[in-house]
């Protein structure tokens, strides 16, 4: 038996509609399935936990949304036997960007899914909370901050507009990191620690990372211009900016951050800092492409 879990309106109602071809793949090859969907995502969790804790055999847990429902369903599916299938229908869709997946080819993953065994990755462990792609502070946590208090526009455009807000106000914080080899204080405009690539729907901040290597990647975006900042941003989404001499990358398996400032993580909030992070090799089955 397969575990459904759909966030029905992620991605502006796509979570609907991706879970409907989900349920309607599996029933025209007679595999079963459950749907899993709640009214909030406590409900929701809930939901999962009751039907892992009575399914005598879990096949697998589909999570049909954005990363937000991904996020939520990985922390119960960390450190099981039981493996995750991320269904893209969300906004940013950045655990399935990590991944490879194509956001664009519904069939592909689910023919995927069915027909190869999972693969062991690695997961971020952010002060008791797991996370798959990216953990972030600075100007990046500022900015969804103030987009989660914006009831206008949806979708990216919230993010892009809370950009525009933030920017001109913004000013570099003083933190202190501690890596595995070394300890580090520097001011800064961002922080970003790596488990996957991408965030913010599709910006390849850290570019190089790879989920089976036991390593994050952390990239630290030192102090620039508002018209510099402005300069170098498009370049993430290519993951060239990380040739900008105020761009520093280091790896590590374990990282402490302190400032005065907010921590986000797969896009939901972690909380005020300090926090210390760790990669866990091989805490997750799921299919990478």
């Amino acid at each position: 038996m397969w575990a459904v879990v759909i966030n029905p309106i992620s991605g502006q109602g796509a979570g609907a509609h991706y879970g409907t071809r989900v349920t309607t793949f599996l029933a025209e090859r007679k595999i079963p399935y459950r749907i899993i969907s709640g009214t909030n995502a406590e409900h929701t969790s809930q939901g999962l936990a009751k039907f892992l804790s009575r399914s005598k055999k879990c096949e697998g847990v589909l999570a049909v949304g954005g990363d937000g429902l991904a996020h939520l369903v990985l922390q119960q599916l960390a450190n099981t036997q039981i493996p995750l299938g991320v269904i893209p229908a969300g906004t940013g869709n950045d655990l399935a960007r990590s991944l490879g997946w194509p956001l664009d080819n519904l069939d592909e993953i689910l023919e995927r899914i069915i027909s190869t065994p999972p693969e062991l990755i690695d997961l971020g462990l952010v002060d008791s909370e797991w996370f798959g792609a990216i953990l972030s502070t600075g100007f990046d946590s500022l900015v969804n901050e103030r987009a989660n208090r914006l009831q206008w526009p949806k979708g990216p455009a919230k993010y892009n507009l809370a950009m525009a807000r933030e920017l001109p106000a913004f000013k570099p914080r003083a933190y202190k990191i501690t890596l595995d080899d070394r300890e580090l204080e520097t001011r800064a405009m961002l922080i970003a620690i790596g488990n996957g690539r991408s965030y913010g729907g599709g910006m390849q901040v850290c570019p190089q990372a790879h989920m089976q290597d036991g390593y994050f990647d952390v990239m630290v975006l030192r102090p620039i211009s508002v018209f510099e900042f402005l300069r170098v941003f498009p370049k993430v989404y290519a993951g060239t900016h990380i040739d900008h001499p105020a761009v520093d990358i280091y790896r590590s398996k374990r990282v402490s951050v302190e400032s005065q400032a907010v921590a986000y993580a797969d896009g939901e909030r972690i909380g005020s800092l300090p926090i210390s992070a760790e990669c866990i090799p091989s805490a997750l089955l799921t299919w990478v492409r």
